[in-house]
């Protein structure tokens, strides 16, 4: 019998939520009819990556290139992961979207932009043993209350059904903010900045991982992460963030 009523009920609740609670764009705060994550007007504004774009790190490019295109940065140095995707350009259009979600408590974005993720992000899901969120460091965890880059990731794993290995890496030294900061000076400060946590070595030996963040922008911060769950034996390590920074040369 309970059952019976499960589904009803749980519909006529979801009705008076959507009619207290009714959804609104995630960039401009507008009232929205059929529960999207942007309105009509704000759609167009938001740069969604699409091909053609560097094949191992997505930078999108202006011109088709051929299969297989790789940009200036990633043909001088290869970068210590294997593939990056991302959703969108980060720019002054999206900024608001990503700044939100980080530091406006929009923690109800995450169910939208996992969507969103596995989507850009399919070729790279696909054979997953373990998403990986970027960690924080402890006292910024405190501070802002939730970790923006695990979140990401536990939405993308209910969508694709991926294990998250949340605490498989631990940011051990805080870092100053990467605002304004060059490539080099990004390199040098997460330099030791992330170990593994001991427990997850034999976890990640031989596996697929994919490295979920918020924003990509020289690789910085997922090339030291990289190069930690490498050295415990990750045969195939991919990026996938909500945004990154599309620059001609970033390097």
């Amino acid at each position: 019998m309970t059952g019976s009523f499960a589904s009803p009920a749980r519909a006529l609740t979801a009705r008076a939520l959507g009619i207290l609670f009714p959804p609104q764009c995630l960039r401009c705060g507008a009232i929205m009819e059929d529960g999207g994550a942007l309105c009509q007007g704000c759609w167009p504004d938001v740069s969604f990556i699409a091909r053609p774009y560097c094949e191992t790190c997505g930078r999108p490019f202006e011109f088709e290139l051929g299969d297989g295109a790789l940009c200036g940065a990633c043909v001088r140095t290869k970068p210590l992961y294997d593939r990056a995707r991302s959703v969108f350009v980060y720019d002054q259009e999206s900024r608001d979207l990503i700044l939100d979600f980080k530091h406006a408590d929009q923690t109800h974005a995450a169910g939208a932009f996992g969507r969103w993720l596995s989507r850009a992000g399919a070729e790279l899901l696909e054979g997953a043993d373990y998403l990986v969120p970027v960690p924080l460091h402890w006292t910024r965890l405190y501070a802002r209350r939730y970790n923006q880059a695990q979140l990401l990731a536990r939405a993308i794993g209910a969508q694709m059904a991926i294990p998250v290995a949340a605490r498989a890496l631990v940011r051990k030294r805080k870092t100053p903010p990467h605002v304004n900061m060059s490539a080099a000076k990004r390199f040098r400060n997460v330099r030791g900045a992330f170990h593994l946590h001991p427990k997850a070595a034999a976890m990640i030996d031989g596996k697929h991982i994919v490295l979920i963040d918020d924003v990509l922008t020289t690789g910085a911060t997922v090339s030291e992460c990289s190069k930690m769950l490498k050295s415990a034996g990750a045969i195939k390590i991919d990026v996938l963030t909500l945004a990154r920074v599309a620059r001609a040369e970033e390097s």
